[in-house]
């Protein structure tokens, strides 16, 4: 293993097993400059005194390799925590149990890939986009089609659901960003058109704080939940993009290191965007010009980003899949991925669900820390 403290030479030591303790338990010893703190069955908390920093590695509860045969592009998990919806390179999406992975229906109806997947907070239906430009709405329980928007030029890239869902949002890459109509099945408005693919969005509520503008036209009565929200696009030309949901306003327009792929609110004024080159961008709506900070751990792209508990979970194009807390002095790695992306991750309640090109995915149990 090693520690890369920025601008400091890379730090190298090695961890030996001694072999199982009787309680099943490894007996771990660390090298020179490395310490074992902590280890149980399922994970090992390693620190390098010296940067005075530590990691924990956890590995995987249990893992799913039969929801897919290949890549899984995207999944969520049901507010109830008892329904996962996957979508993979193989064509298919899918909606199984989150206990044991055992398939509950196939949702058949898009042409060639999809690209995101969702519940929507009742947890008995599904939101997804595709390849064909097509978002759909589907019945968790009996894998009906129910609703199908059509109005993008191009591939859907990821979605937003606007409070309880009367309305939602797609980004494509037809570089717009649209506000439907659930109910209605018809498009509210083009919220966004940037010229440039729309590859991440997230809705969030507004600290009172924020001056979200003035709508110039007299916003829809089909619009439910838009007011005092903000807009926030992960564009591919390198630029982070923020909006009142309803006034159609811009907030900000910041410019990153490169594309960007994901992004999400933490707060009602925080936010992290994640980009291609491995940068993951704190920001202040309030004053966005300068980050937070930024946290670079590889040059390998930034997949997701996910706000969890009063910190995020990020997962990386090189396998890495870790959770930053405030109030934890260690770092969380969830292992078990290798070098194969991650692309999603998702939670319910201390189990933290993962999806990656190896066609796997993983289930991770936090109070096995």
């Amino acid at each position: 293993m090693n520690c890369s403290p920025p601008g400091k030479p890379t730090l190298y030591g090695s961890l030996t097993c001694q072999g199982i303790g009787l309680d099943g338990i490894p007996e771990v010893t660390a090298s020179e400059g490395f310490i074992v703190n902590e280890i149980n069955k399922k994970s090992i908390h390693v620190s390098c005194p010296k940067e005075n920093v530590s990691s924990k590695f956890l590995a995987p509860y249990t893992t799913f390799s039969r929801i897919h045969t290949k890549s899984i592009t995207c999944l969520d998990i049901s507010s109830g925590g008892g329904l996962g919806v996957s979508s993979s390179t193989d064509g298919s999406m899918k909606i199984w149990q989150a206990s044991n992975g055992e398939l509950r229906r196939v949702l058949e109806g898009h042409v060639f890939d999809v690209n995101c997947c969702r519940f929507f907070p009742s947890g008995l239906v599904v939101l997804s986009g595709g390849m064909d430009a097509q978002l759909k709405i589907w019945s968790a329980e009996d894998a009906s089609c129910v609703v199908t928007f059509k109005g993008h030029k191009g591939g859907i890239l990821d979605t937003a659901i606007v409070d309880r869902g009367k309305n939602v949002v797609s980004v494509s890459r037809d570089g717009t960003a649209r506000l439907w109509d659930c109910g209605r099945s018809a498009c509210l408005g083009v919220i966004a058109d940037c010229g440039s693919s729309i590859n991440g969005v997230a809705v969030g509520a507004a600290d009172n704080s924020i001056n979200l503008g003035s709508p110039e036209q007299m916003p829809s009565e089909r619009e439910v939940g838009t007011e005092s929200k903000m807009l926030l696009l992960a564009r591919e030309d390198k630029k982070l993009q923020c909006l009142g949901l309803q006034s159609r306003q811009p907030l900000f327009l910041f410019i990153g290191s490169d594309a960007f792929n994901c992004c999400t609110f933490l707060s009602g004024f925080l936010l992290l965007a994640g980009t291609q080159d491995g940068n993951i961008y704190q920001l202040d709506v309030r004053s966005p010009r300068t980050p937070v900070q930024v946290i670079h751990r590889s040059g390998a792209p930034v997949m997701s980003l996910l706000s969890f508990r009063d910190g995020f979970i990020a997962s990386q194009g090189d396998g890495s899949c870790f959770i930053v807390q405030q109030d934890l002095d260690y770092v969380i790695e969830l292992t078990g991925a290798d070098c194969e992306p991650v692309y999603k991750v998702a939670t319910w309640e201390k189990q933290i669900y993962t999806c990656c090109r190896d066609g796997l995915v993983r289930r991770y149990q936090l109070s096995d820390l």
